[in-house]
């Protein structure tokens, strides 16, 4: 009996330590961009089969129909994929920014060194895709799609890594998140300062203003989560006014959130032994003190959590399985043809990210551990670094974002078909070097 007791208070288990609150969202994240992945890959499919069917037309006219509110000469309306691509879309780099934020705070970047591999590797593999995309480009129509090399995508490298099990150390997948965390800041970076039209800055101001006012909300602590996703709402809508991409507002509240816990472990407790001081029986209905008692510990144990824990853990899951799928499905479809595969913006894409990617990561991640800026953990070679290089040519999802922005209806489709090209490829060689790596560390080792 007093076993049986103990076991449904969970007190025949160890109790949870620091390591386990650190480790175990992150271990979430990688399950759920791991499953995310293969639905990405499978709404991919579906998209090119689709798009060079019977059915093509129909499908690809489906994403441009117009949505939105039309009042005498007030007219707010985009076709379906720009509302995917910029209002959707704003939510998934939410998420990135979270989860960005608690690894800074509470995760491996909180390290400085460790920081400095992952962003070193995301640096190198932003400038070095784009200055080659750039000279294959210069002169050329395609030149200003030169931020469509730029980005790696979390949930496909994630995907391919997980198909490796347990032959790759732990320490690659945390450096290819950070890598592709830090790697979309960069992109949506990009896309601010150079896919933005002419800036209103009226409209701007309006926009600064409403993020400060979510920022004064939460240092006046305000807890409800429904007003601070009107006042995003509101926002986003100022700075998409403003000219610039309303996505970077998804980037710049998701940073704002705190990472601070409202309820401390003792005051948890406290409140619980409050609830668990009143005997079994009948008098939990109705406004009674122990009512009043349990609401209490409801709201406490759901304010045990930081607000990028919560929102991450509510979010996440939609931004997988439902926001990214749908991106794909309506941005991945483009009919192919293999006389275009030689076309020069096909190629200069394709080698941005196949031969563009792994060059840039792995000689910035080295210059950085040789100068003592960066720490490379023990157990990620050299030849592993190589492989998740390879992975990080995985466009995807940012690449058709950016391209979609870069360029115009004679171009889209050739960039599209390099991206595509390029994300097998990279797959493809990147799983089979890390497959079969011999394991050898390497040096330099500081």
């Amino acid at each position: 009996m007093k076993e049986n007791w103990g076991d449904e208070l969970g007190l025949a288990r160890l109790p949870t330590g620091l390591v386990d609150r650190l480790t175990k969202p992150f271990a979430q994240f990688l399950r759920i961009e791991a499953a995310a992945g293969s639905v990405l890959l499978l709404l991919t499919v579906a998209a090119l089969v689709l798009s060079n069917s019977p059915w093509a037309h129909e499908f690809l006219d489906v994403w441009e129909i117009p949505v939105g509110v039309r009042v005498g000469s007030f007219d707010f309306a985009r076709s379906l994929r720009d509302w995917i691509n910029d209002g959707l879309m704003t939510l998934f780099f939410f998420v990135v920014a979270l989860e960005l934020k608690r690894e800074l705070v509470l995760g491996e970047l909180k390290n400085p060194r460790m920081a400095a591999l992952s962003i070193a590797g995301a640096l190198g593999g932003m400038l070095v895709p784009a200055g080659l995309y750039l000279a294959l480009q210069l002169g050329q129509p395609g030149e200003h799609g030169w931020g469509t090399v730029m980005a790696t995508d979390t949930a496909f490298v994630i995907g391919c890594l997980a198909l490796l099990g347990s032959r790759i150390p732990q320490s690659l997948r945390v450096f290819m998140l950070s890598l592709a965390i830090a790697d979309d800041i960069g992109a949506i970076l990009v896309v601010a300062i150079g896919y933005s039209s002419d800036i209103s800055w009226y409209a701007l101001s309006w926009g600064a203003g409403g993020i400060a006012i979510v920022r004064g909300m939460a240092w006046f602590g305000v807890r409800n989560i429904a007003i601070y996703f009107l006042l995003g709402g509101l926002t986003w809508l100022a700075v998409d006014a403003s000219g610039i991409h309303g996505t970077v507002t998804g980037v710049i509240l998701g940073l704002l959130t705190p990472t601070r816990r409202w309820i401390s472990d003792e005051r948890l407790n406290a409140i619980l032994n409050r609830v668990i001081a009143y005997p079994a029986g009948d008098h939990w209905v109705g406004d009674t003190e122990d009512r009043k008692t349990l609401r209490l510990a409801e709201t406490a144990a759901r304010e045990m959590l930081s607000p990028v824990e919560r929102l991450e853990m509510m979010l996440h899951p939609w931004v997988g399985f439902a926001i990214m799928p749908l991106f794909a499905l309506a941005n991945a479809g483009v009919p192919i043809s293999f006389s275009e595969l030689g076309n020069a913006l096909t190629v200069a894409v394709f080698l941005g990210f196949a031969l563009g990617k792994p060059l840039g990561v792995l000689s910035f991640t080295w210059i950085a551990v040789w100068t003592g800026i960066a720490m490379r953990p023990e157990g990620l070679s050299w030849r592993l670094l190589a492989g998740g290089g390879l992975l990080a040519g995985i466009g995807f999802t940012m690449a058709l974002f950016i391209a979609n922005l870069a360029f115009g209806p004679d171009l889209i489709n050739a960039a599209k078909l390099g991206i595509l090209s390029a994300s097998v490829f990279s797959a493809i060689v990147g799983v089979a070097l890390l497959a079969g790596r011999a394991g050898s560390s390497g040096s330099p080792s500081r």
